[in-house]
Protein backbone atom coordinates (compact mmCIF):
# COMPACT_ATOMS: atom_id res chain seq x y z
CA UNK A 1 0.00 0.00 0.00
CA UNK A 2 0.93 3.50 -0.34
CA UNK A 3 3.42 4.83 2.61
CA UNK A 4 2.30 7.64 4.88
CA UNK A 5 3.64 10.41 7.29
CA UNK A 6 0.96 10.69 10.16
CA UNK A 7 1.12 13.77 12.19
CA UNK A 8 -1.97 14.95 14.73
CA UNK A 9 -4.38 17.35 13.45
CA UNK A 10 -5.51 20.44 15.92
CA UNK A 11 -6.69 18.96 19.28
CA UNK A 12 -9.77 20.86 19.17
CA UNK A 13 -12.53 18.73 18.96
CA UNK A 14 -34.50 -5.97 -24.04
CA UNK A 15 -31.08 -5.51 -22.61
CA UNK A 16 -30.18 -1.79 -22.63
CA UNK A 17 -26.75 -0.83 -23.96
CA UNK A 18 -24.30 0.88 -20.91
CA UNK A 19 -24.99 4.57 -21.32
CA UNK A 20 -22.12 6.80 -23.11
CA UNK A 21 -19.95 8.82 -20.90
CA UNK A 22 -21.58 11.98 -20.32
CA UNK A 23 -21.09 14.88 -22.78
CA UNK A 24 -18.83 17.67 -21.62
CA UNK A 25 -20.88 20.84 -20.32
CA UNK A 26 -22.44 23.11 -21.91
CA UNK A 27 -20.37 26.13 -19.47
CA UNK A 28 -17.17 26.90 -20.06
CA UNK A 29 -14.78 24.65 -18.12
CA UNK A 30 -13.40 25.94 -14.97
CA UNK A 31 -9.62 27.13 -14.52
CA UNK A 32 -7.51 25.55 -12.34
CA UNK A 33 -7.77 28.28 -9.67
CA UNK A 34 -11.80 27.77 -9.21
CA UNK A 35 -11.77 24.06 -8.91
CA UNK A 36 -13.53 23.12 -5.80
CA UNK A 37 -11.65 21.13 -3.20
CA UNK A 38 -12.85 17.45 -2.84
CA UNK A 39 -13.86 16.30 1.01
CA UNK A 40 -14.77 12.46 0.46
CA UNK A 41 -17.04 11.00 2.98
CA UNK A 42 -16.10 7.11 3.11
CA UNK A 43 -17.40 4.03 4.71
CA UNK A 44 -13.91 2.26 2.86
CA UNK A 45 -10.63 2.57 4.75
CA UNK A 46 -7.74 4.76 2.27
CA UNK A 47 -4.70 2.31 3.05
CA UNK A 48 -7.42 -1.10 2.45
CA UNK A 49 -7.74 -2.76 -0.77
CA UNK A 50 -7.06 -0.36 -3.55
CA UNK A 51 -10.28 0.07 -5.23
CA UNK A 52 -12.93 2.69 -7.05
CA UNK A 53 -11.99 5.46 -4.32
CA UNK A 54 -8.34 5.17 -4.48
CA UNK A 55 -8.30 5.02 -8.48
CA UNK A 56 -10.73 8.04 -8.54
CA UNK A 57 -9.02 10.43 -5.56
CA UNK A 58 -5.48 9.94 -6.75
CA UNK A 59 -6.82 11.60 -9.98
CA UNK A 60 -8.54 14.53 -8.71
CA UNK A 61 -5.86 15.13 -6.40
CA UNK A 62 -3.91 16.29 -9.12
CA UNK A 63 -6.08 19.20 -10.08
CA UNK A 64 -7.20 20.48 -7.01
CA UNK A 65 -7.33 19.51 -2.43
CA UNK A 66 -8.88 16.07 -1.84
CA UNK A 67 -9.61 15.62 1.69
CA UNK A 68 -10.71 12.00 2.46
CA UNK A 69 -12.53 11.39 5.85
CA UNK A 70 -12.90 7.79 6.75
CA UNK A 71 -15.26 6.46 9.60
CA UNK A 72 -14.31 6.36 13.29
CA UNK A 73 -11.99 4.52 15.28
CA UNK A 74 -12.90 3.89 18.89
CA UNK A 75 -10.24 4.24 21.76
CA UNK A 76 -9.37 5.19 24.78
CA UNK A 77 -9.25 8.55 24.38
CA UNK A 78 -10.59 11.50 22.41
CA UNK A 79 -12.62 12.78 20.34
CA UNK A 80 -10.08 14.04 18.18
CA UNK A 81 -8.56 13.68 14.72
CA UNK A 82 -5.97 12.40 13.49
CA UNK A 83 -4.63 13.42 9.62
CA UNK A 84 -2.15 11.47 7.41
CA UNK A 85 -0.67 12.72 4.09
CA UNK A 86 -0.73 9.74 1.16
CA UNK A 87 0.84 9.69 -2.35
CA UNK A 88 -0.53 12.59 -4.47
CA UNK A 89 -1.22 15.26 -1.19
CA UNK A 90 -4.63 13.51 0.03
CA UNK A 91 -5.21 14.69 2.88
CA UNK A 92 -6.62 11.02 5.29
CA UNK A 93 -8.71 12.32 8.46
CA UNK A 94 -9.72 9.76 10.73
CA UNK A 95 -11.74 10.98 13.73
CA UNK A 96 -10.66 9.03 16.94
CA UNK A 97 -13.38 8.56 19.48
CA UNK A 98 -13.93 7.15 22.76
CA UNK A 99 -15.12 3.91 23.69
CA UNK A 100 -18.99 4.16 25.01
CA UNK A 101 -20.71 7.13 23.12
CA UNK A 102 -23.74 6.88 22.06
CA UNK A 103 -25.04 6.85 18.09
CA UNK A 104 -26.15 10.34 18.66
CA UNK A 105 -23.15 11.61 20.94
CA UNK A 106 -20.85 10.04 18.47
CA UNK A 107 -22.39 11.41 15.36
CA UNK A 108 -21.93 14.89 16.99
CA UNK A 109 -18.50 14.59 17.66
CA UNK A 110 -17.67 13.37 14.21
CA UNK A 111 -19.67 16.38 12.84
CA UNK A 112 -17.95 18.74 15.23
CA UNK A 113 -14.35 17.20 14.01
CA UNK A 114 -15.40 17.85 10.64
CA UNK A 115 -16.08 21.13 10.82
CA UNK A 116 -12.60 21.76 12.74
CA UNK A 117 -11.33 20.47 10.00
CA UNK A 118 -12.84 22.75 7.63
CA UNK A 119 -11.69 25.51 9.09
CA UNK A 120 -7.90 24.55 10.13
CA UNK A 121 -7.26 23.42 6.22
CA UNK A 122 -9.21 26.36 4.94
CA UNK A 123 -11.39 24.68 2.96
CA UNK A 124 -14.00 27.31 1.99
CA UNK A 125 -14.76 26.24 -1.60
CA UNK A 126 -15.57 22.58 -1.59
CA UNK A 127 -17.78 19.58 -3.03
CA UNK A 128 -19.14 17.36 -0.52
CA UNK A 129 -18.19 13.39 -1.95
CA UNK A 130 -20.04 10.78 -0.28
CA UNK A 131 -19.57 7.07 -0.24
CA UNK A 132 -21.93 5.97 2.30
CA UNK A 133 -25.88 7.58 2.98
CA UNK A 134 -24.57 7.44 6.47
CA UNK A 135 -22.50 10.46 6.75
CA UNK A 136 -25.52 12.61 5.85
CA UNK A 137 -25.89 13.04 9.71
CA UNK A 138 -22.24 14.69 9.77
CA UNK A 139 -22.92 17.44 7.44
CA UNK A 140 -25.82 19.54 8.41
CA UNK A 141 -25.55 23.38 8.27
CA UNK A 142 -22.13 22.73 5.84
CA UNK A 143 -22.45 24.84 2.34
CA UNK A 144 -20.74 22.86 -0.31
CA UNK A 145 -19.94 24.38 -3.61
CA UNK A 146 -21.90 21.13 -5.13
CA UNK A 147 -22.88 17.37 -3.23
CA UNK A 148 -21.67 14.35 -5.50
CA UNK A 149 -22.90 10.48 -4.07
CA UNK A 150 -20.78 8.37 -5.75
CA UNK A 151 -22.63 4.79 -5.13
CA UNK A 152 -20.66 2.25 -5.76
CA UNK A 153 -22.64 -0.55 -3.95
CA UNK A 154 -25.98 -1.25 -2.66
CA UNK A 155 -25.17 -1.47 1.18
CA UNK A 156 -28.03 -1.37 2.26
CA UNK A 157 -28.27 -5.16 0.98
CA UNK A 158 -24.65 -5.85 2.73
CA UNK A 159 -24.63 -8.00 5.95
CA UNK A 160 -25.00 -5.58 8.91
CA UNK A 161 -26.12 -2.74 7.09
CA UNK A 162 -27.72 -0.02 9.52
CA UNK A 163 -31.49 0.16 9.71
CA UNK A 164 -31.89 3.58 9.04
CA UNK A 165 -29.66 3.47 5.84
CA UNK A 166 -32.34 3.68 3.12
CA UNK A 167 -33.91 6.38 5.37
CA UNK A 168 -30.38 8.71 4.98
CA UNK A 169 -30.16 7.43 1.54
CA UNK A 170 -33.12 9.36 0.62
CA UNK A 171 -32.09 12.92 2.82
CA UNK A 172 -28.92 12.16 0.18
CA UNK A 173 -30.59 11.73 -3.36
CA UNK A 174 -32.39 14.85 -2.10
CA UNK A 175 -29.32 17.22 -1.40
CA UNK A 176 -27.25 15.54 -4.14
CA UNK A 177 -26.27 17.33 -7.47
CA UNK A 178 -25.03 14.50 -9.18
CA UNK A 179 -25.47 10.69 -8.58
CA UNK A 180 -22.61 8.36 -9.71
CA UNK A 181 -23.33 4.67 -9.74
CA UNK A 182 -20.79 1.78 -10.25
CA UNK A 183 -22.59 -0.18 -12.59
CA UNK A 184 -25.02 -0.83 -14.74
CA UNK A 185 -27.59 -2.10 -12.70
CA UNK A 186 -27.16 0.53 -9.73
CA UNK A 187 -27.74 2.59 -12.76
CA UNK A 188 -31.00 1.35 -14.11
CA UNK A 189 -32.42 0.90 -9.84
CA UNK A 190 -31.11 4.67 -9.06
CA UNK A 191 -31.93 6.51 -12.21
CA UNK A 192 -35.70 7.29 -11.53
CA UNK A 193 -35.38 8.45 -8.33
CA UNK A 194 -32.38 11.54 -9.25
CA UNK A 195 -32.50 13.53 -12.20
CA UNK A 196 -29.20 13.32 -12.54
CA UNK A 197 -27.89 9.91 -12.58
CA UNK A 198 -24.41 8.81 -14.43
CA UNK A 199 -23.04 5.24 -14.95
CA UNK A 200 -19.73 4.64 -14.15
CA UNK A 201 -18.39 1.11 -14.61
CA UNK A 202 -14.98 -0.69 -13.25
CA UNK A 203 -12.53 1.00 -15.46
CA UNK A 204 -8.99 0.12 -15.49
CA UNK A 205 -5.52 0.93 -15.61
CA UNK A 206 -4.43 -1.12 -18.41
CA UNK A 207 -1.10 -0.86 -18.89
CA UNK A 208 -0.29 -2.35 -15.07
CA UNK A 209 -1.94 -5.41 -15.16
CA UNK A 210 -0.69 -5.55 -18.35
CA UNK A 211 2.17 -6.82 -16.62
CA UNK A 212 0.88 -9.85 -15.83
CA UNK A 213 0.91 -10.75 -19.83
CA UNK A 214 4.88 -10.80 -19.87
CA UNK A 215 7.08 -12.89 -17.97
CA UNK A 216 7.74 -11.50 -14.19
CA UNK A 217 9.41 -12.76 -11.35
CA UNK A 218 7.28 -15.16 -8.71
CA UNK A 219 6.16 -14.19 -5.40
CA UNK A 220 7.65 -16.46 -2.85
CA UNK A 221 4.18 -17.38 -1.46
CA UNK A 222 3.17 -18.53 -4.81
CA UNK A 223 6.61 -19.85 -6.56
CA UNK A 224 6.06 -23.47 -5.53
CA UNK A 225 2.44 -24.07 -5.90
CA UNK A 226 2.11 -26.33 -8.59
CA UNK A 227 0.05 -25.70 -11.80
CA UNK A 228 -2.83 -25.32 -13.33
CA UNK A 229 -3.48 -22.73 -10.89
CA UNK A 230 -6.74 -20.69 -10.92
CA UNK A 231 -6.44 -17.41 -8.92
CA UNK A 232 -8.66 -14.43 -7.23
CA UNK A 233 -7.78 -11.40 -5.79
CA UNK A 234 -10.17 -8.90 -3.74
CA UNK A 235 -11.78 -9.41 -0.48
CA UNK A 236 -12.75 -12.34 0.74
CA UNK A 237 -16.45 -11.81 2.29
CA UNK A 238 -19.70 -12.98 2.08
CA UNK A 239 -20.16 -12.44 -1.53
CA UNK A 240 -17.51 -14.93 -1.82
CA UNK A 241 -19.42 -18.65 -3.07
CA UNK A 242 -17.29 -21.06 -0.53
CA UNK A 243 -19.90 -23.98 -1.32
CA UNK A 244 -18.28 -23.43 -4.89
CA UNK A 245 -14.95 -22.72 -3.94
CA UNK A 246 -15.63 -26.31 -1.59
CA UNK A 247 -16.85 -27.97 -4.64
CA UNK A 248 -14.93 -27.03 -7.31
CA UNK A 249 -11.26 -27.97 -4.59
CA UNK A 250 -12.99 -31.26 -4.69
CA UNK A 251 -13.50 -31.82 -8.34
CA UNK A 252 -10.19 -30.93 -9.53
CA UNK A 253 -7.49 -31.63 -6.57
CA UNK A 254 -4.71 -31.82 -9.51
CA UNK A 255 -5.75 -27.92 -9.69
CA UNK A 256 -4.86 -25.38 -7.07
CA UNK A 257 -6.66 -22.67 -6.44
CA UNK A 258 -4.98 -19.27 -5.25
CA UNK A 259 -7.31 -17.00 -2.94
CA UNK A 260 -5.58 -13.56 -2.36
CA UNK A 261 -7.30 -10.93 -0.01
CA UNK A 262 -8.52 -10.04 4.00
CA UNK A 263 -11.10 -12.12 5.03
CA UNK A 264 -13.73 -9.67 5.93
CA UNK A 265 -17.16 -10.09 8.07
CA UNK A 266 -16.61 -13.89 7.69
CA UNK A 267 -15.19 -16.30 10.42
CA UNK A 268 -12.21 -17.26 9.23
CA UNK A 269 -12.78 -20.69 9.94
CA UNK A 270 -15.82 -20.78 7.84
CA UNK A 271 -13.40 -20.98 4.68
CA UNK A 272 -13.23 -24.52 3.13
CA UNK A 273 -9.94 -26.12 3.95
CA UNK A 274 -8.46 -28.17 0.94
CA UNK A 275 -4.86 -28.49 0.73
CA UNK A 276 -5.58 -27.43 -2.74
CA UNK A 277 -6.75 -23.88 -1.58
CA UNK A 278 -4.38 -22.11 -0.67
CA UNK A 279 -5.00 -18.25 1.31
CA UNK A 280 -2.23 -16.32 0.84
CA UNK A 281 -3.50 -12.85 2.73
CA UNK A 282 -3.89 -9.70 1.58
CA UNK A 283 -1.15 -8.42 -1.32
CA UNK A 284 -0.24 -4.67 -2.42
CA UNK A 285 -2.28 -3.08 -5.70
CA UNK A 286 1.72 -3.24 -7.04
CA UNK A 287 2.15 -6.52 -6.63
CA UNK A 288 -1.32 -7.88 -8.13
CA UNK A 289 0.45 -8.37 -11.38
CA UNK A 290 2.98 -10.95 -10.29
CA UNK A 291 0.36 -12.90 -8.75
CA UNK A 292 -1.94 -12.32 -11.77
CA UNK A 293 0.91 -13.97 -14.27
CA UNK A 294 1.20 -17.23 -12.57
CA UNK A 295 -2.04 -17.93 -13.21
CA UNK A 296 -3.96 -20.00 -15.85
CA UNK A 297 -7.55 -18.66 -15.02
CA UNK A 298 -8.76 -16.26 -13.04
CA UNK A 299 -11.68 -16.49 -10.68
CA UNK A 300 -15.11 -14.44 -9.93
CA UNK A 301 -16.43 -16.93 -7.37
CA UNK A 302 -19.57 -14.57 -6.11
CA UNK A 303 -22.46 -16.48 -4.56
CA UNK A 304 -25.39 -15.09 -5.96
CA UNK A 305 -27.09 -13.54 -2.94
CA UNK A 306 -28.95 -10.25 -2.20
CA UNK A 307 -25.15 -8.41 -1.53
CA UNK A 308 -24.37 -9.15 -4.86
CA UNK A 309 -27.35 -8.42 -7.16
CA UNK A 310 -25.86 -4.67 -7.81
CA UNK A 311 -22.00 -5.07 -7.98
CA UNK A 312 -19.77 -4.73 -10.78
CA UNK A 313 -16.23 -5.98 -10.19
CA UNK A 314 -13.36 -3.87 -10.57
CA UNK A 315 -11.55 -6.95 -11.08
CA UNK A 316 -13.19 -7.95 -14.24
CA UNK A 317 -11.09 -5.70 -16.68
CA UNK A 318 -8.34 -6.17 -14.31
CA UNK A 319 -8.18 -9.70 -15.40
CA UNK A 320 -8.52 -9.21 -18.53
CA UNK A 321 -5.70 -6.18 -18.84
CA UNK A 322 -3.70 -9.14 -17.43
CA UNK A 323 -4.56 -11.83 -20.78
CA UNK A 324 -6.13 -14.17 -18.47
CA UNK A 325 -8.78 -16.04 -19.19
CA UNK A 326 -11.64 -15.44 -16.58
CA UNK A 327 -14.49 -17.70 -15.42
CA UNK A 328 -17.62 -15.98 -13.11
CA UNK A 329 -20.62 -16.70 -11.73
CA UNK A 330 -23.48 -14.88 -13.13
CA UNK A 331 -23.45 -11.55 -11.84
CA UNK A 332 -25.94 -9.46 -13.88
CA UNK A 333 -22.99 -6.59 -14.53
CA UNK A 334 -20.25 -9.06 -15.69
CA UNK A 335 -23.13 -11.24 -18.02
CA UNK A 336 -23.61 -7.44 -19.69
CA UNK A 337 -21.59 -7.06 -21.45
CA UNK A 338 -18.59 -9.52 -20.67
CA UNK A 339 -20.43 -12.84 -21.27
CA UNK A 340 -22.61 -11.43 -23.65
CA UNK A 341 -19.23 -10.80 -25.36
CA UNK A 342 -17.52 -14.14 -24.92
CA UNK A 343 -14.64 -12.42 -23.27
CA UNK A 344 -16.07 -14.43 -19.59
CA UNK A 345 -16.86 -17.67 -19.11
CA UNK A 346 -20.23 -17.98 -17.27
CA UNK A 347 -21.26 -20.49 -14.75
CA UNK A 348 -22.51 -21.19 -11.52
CA UNK A 349 -22.36 -24.81 -10.06
CA UNK A 350 -19.19 -26.29 -9.25
CA UNK A 351 -19.72 -29.06 -12.33
CA UNK A 352 -20.32 -26.22 -14.94
CA UNK A 353 -17.53 -24.38 -13.44
CA UNK A 354 -15.17 -27.34 -13.94
CA UNK A 355 -16.20 -27.31 -17.88
CA UNK A 356 -15.53 -23.82 -18.34
CA UNK A 357 -12.01 -23.84 -16.81
CA UNK A 358 -11.48 -26.95 -18.54
CA UNK A 359 -12.68 -24.73 -22.04
CA UNK A 360 -10.44 -22.05 -20.80
CA UNK A 361 -7.42 -24.35 -20.48
CA UNK A 362 -7.64 -25.65 -23.69
CA UNK A 363 -8.54 -22.64 -25.85
CA UNK A 364 -6.64 -22.77 -28.88
CA UNK A 365 -7.59 -19.10 -30.21
CA UNK A 366 -5.91 -17.06 -27.59
CA UNK A 367 -4.39 -14.18 -30.01
CA UNK A 368 -8.23 -13.81 -31.75
CA UNK A 369 -9.42 -13.66 -28.06
CA UNK A 370 -6.41 -11.08 -26.39
CA UNK A 371 -7.36 -8.77 -29.84
CA UNK A 372 -11.04 -8.44 -28.91
CA UNK A 373 -10.26 -8.12 -24.94
CA UNK A 374 -7.94 -5.02 -25.89
CA UNK A 375 -10.97 -3.79 -28.32
CA UNK A 376 -12.88 -3.59 -25.82
CA UNK A 377 -10.53 -2.51 -22.62
CA UNK A 378 -9.86 1.07 -25.01
CA UNK A 379 -13.35 2.49 -24.44
CA UNK A 380 -12.68 2.67 -20.69
CA UNK A 381 -9.64 3.77 -18.14
CA UNK A 382 -9.70 5.40 -14.97
CA UNK A 383 -8.66 8.65 -16.12
CA UNK A 384 -11.55 9.05 -19.13
CA UNK A 385 -13.87 7.92 -16.36
CA UNK A 386 -11.95 10.82 -13.97
CA UNK A 387 -12.37 13.47 -16.55
CA UNK A 388 -16.01 12.75 -17.40
CA UNK A 389 -17.01 13.04 -13.68
CA UNK A 390 -14.93 16.27 -12.87
CA UNK A 391 -16.80 18.23 -16.51
CA UNK A 392 -19.98 17.07 -14.67
CA UNK A 393 -18.61 18.30 -11.28
CA UNK A 394 -17.33 21.75 -12.48
CA UNK A 395 -20.52 22.12 -14.11
CA UNK A 396 -22.50 21.67 -10.98
CA UNK A 397 -20.53 23.97 -9.21
CA UNK A 398 -20.14 26.41 -11.96
CA UNK A 399 -24.00 26.54 -12.06
CA UNK A 400 -24.87 27.47 -8.89
CA UNK A 401 -21.60 30.32 -9.04
CA UNK A 402 -24.09 31.74 -11.95
CA UNK A 403 -27.41 30.98 -10.06
CA UNK A 404 -25.88 32.39 -7.02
Amino acid sequence: MQGSREAAASPLPELPEPPEPPASPALPALPAELKSDLVVLSHLRWDFVYQRPQHLMSRFARERRVFFVEEPVFGDDGPRLVTAEREGGIVLAVPHLPHGLSGEAAEAAQAALLAELLEAQGIADYVLWYYTPMAVGLTAGLTPRAVVYDCMDELSLFRGAPPDLLTREERLLAAADLVFTGGQSLYEVKRGRHPSVHAFPSSIEAAHFARAREVQPEPTDQADIPRPRLGYFGVIDERIDLDLLAGLADARPEWQIVMLGPVVKIDPESLPRRENLRYLGMKSYAELPAYLAGWDVALMPFARNESTRFISPTKTPEYLAGGRPVVSTSIRDVVRPYGELGLVEIADEPGEVVAAVERCLQSGRRDLWLRRVDEFLAEGSWDRTHRCMSDLIDDAALRRRTIG
